[in-house]
This record gives structure tokens, C-alpha cells and sequence, in this order.
């Protein structure tokens, strides 16, 4: 297996964001207006989606191709979105498409919570050379991320169920990625009451 490759931070970046971005732009230029493809209408939000799927799928191929490396998680997001998005647009629902960020979370909740009833931390597997701690405050991190990926699969639920479109894709664009972030920043009194200290001698 090939070593992982570093590539322009800047690259990377397009590559990871880039696709959500997009999704967006195209959203807030196409949304009012419908289009028919073989005798069926479809409304904005499903031709953005449509657009979406192969962009992500080709973002994530580029990013593997450069860095020799995609994580799990990067996988998983992927062949929900090839799915969701799919049937979203194969069924001209957007209700699938909608629900996906809830099945991601609940998927990296699960796999989090069956870790610690075995006793493990399986996001120290994923992250621990980003972030060295001792055991202790990996299986607590693991814990409070646990609820939190839940907690935003409840979020996203109540968001695309009760509230219009427009609301979701903002929340989807935004605001989850800002409630990572904050969870994260939330979390600096664990690291440093558990981060491993370097040997001194």
C-alpha cells in the first residue's frame, strides 16, 4: 500500500468543500425554476442534486488519487449520497436526499456507541495520530461524540420536516458544519486534561 501524499492545503480544501459550495451556489440560482427531462418535471432542488452526486463522487476520487488516502468516514458519505441522492432523483422525491445526513450520523453514531460497549474507542483508530490522548479521554471524547452525531440526527429530522428547503440547505451547508466546530472547541479542556505529554528526559 502506497504512503499517504500531502497535497496543497488549498487543493485539499477545494476537494472536501468545493462540492458542498457548489451545491449551494447551484441551489440558490436554480430553486424557482422547474425543468423537464423525458416528459417528467423536476423542480431546482433535484437537478442540483443530480448535479451534486457525480461532483462529490469525482471530488472524493481526485482527493484519493493525489493523497493516496480517503477516510472511512469520507467512504460512507459517499455511497449515501450516491444512494439518497439517487433515489432522490430516480423517484423525484427530495425527502431522500433530505434524510441523508441523518443516516450518516446515526451510522457514525452507532459505530462509535458499538465500540464503547466493546470497551473501545474506534475514533481513536481514526484520529489518534491528529490527536494524541490517553485512553481515558479518548473513550470520553468517543462518548460526548457519540450523542452529539446523534443529536445532529435528530437536528437534521426536525430541520427537513418541519421547516422549508431553503432552511434545510442552510443548516445542511452551515450549520452542521459550524456545530462540529464548535463541538471541537468545546472539547479543549479534555485535550489538555488528557493530551499525552511528550517525554521530557
Amino acid at each position: 500500500m502506497s504512503e499517504p501524499r500531502e497535497i496543497n492545503p488549498m487543493l485539499r480544501a477545494a476537494l472536501e468543500y468545493g462540492p458542498v459550495l457548489a451545491f449551494l451556489v447551484a441551489y440558490l440560482w436554480l430553486k424557482d425554476n422547474t425543468y423537464s427531462f423525458a416528459g417528467t418535471e423536476y423542480d431546482g432542488f433535484i437537478v442540483v442534486t443530480a448535479m451534486f452526486v457525480p461532483l462529490l463522487v469525482l471530488a472524493t476520487g481526485a482527493l484519493w488519487a493525489l493523497t493516496g488516502k480517503i477516510s472511512r468516514m469520507q467512504v460512507a458519505t459517499v455511497v449515501l449520497v450516491v444512494i439518497f441522492g439517487g433515489l432522490s432523483v430516480w423517484l423525484n422525491d427530495d425527502r431522500f436526499f433530505k434524510m441523508k445526513p441523518t443516516l450518516i450520523y446515526i451510522l457514525f453514531g452507532g459505530i462509535l456507541a458499538v465500540g464503547l460497549m466493546r470497551g473501545q474507542s474506534y475514533l481513536k483508530y481514526v484520529m489518534e495520530e491528529m490527536m494524541p490522548l490517553q485512553d481515558e479521554g479518548w473513550m470520553l471524547l468517543t462518548k460526548r461524540l457519540m450523542i452529539f452525531f446523534f443529536g445532529l440526527a435528530l437536528a437534521n429530522e426536525l430541520i427537513w420536516r418541519f421547516f422549508s428547503t431553503d432552511t434545510w440547505v442552510y443548516f445542511k451547508t452551515f450549520g452542521l458544519t459550524a456545530a462540529i466546530f464548535v463541538f471541537f472547541m468545546a472539547q479543549s479542556k479534555l485535550f489538555e486534561a488528557y493530551g499525552e505529554k511528550k517525554d521530557q528526559s
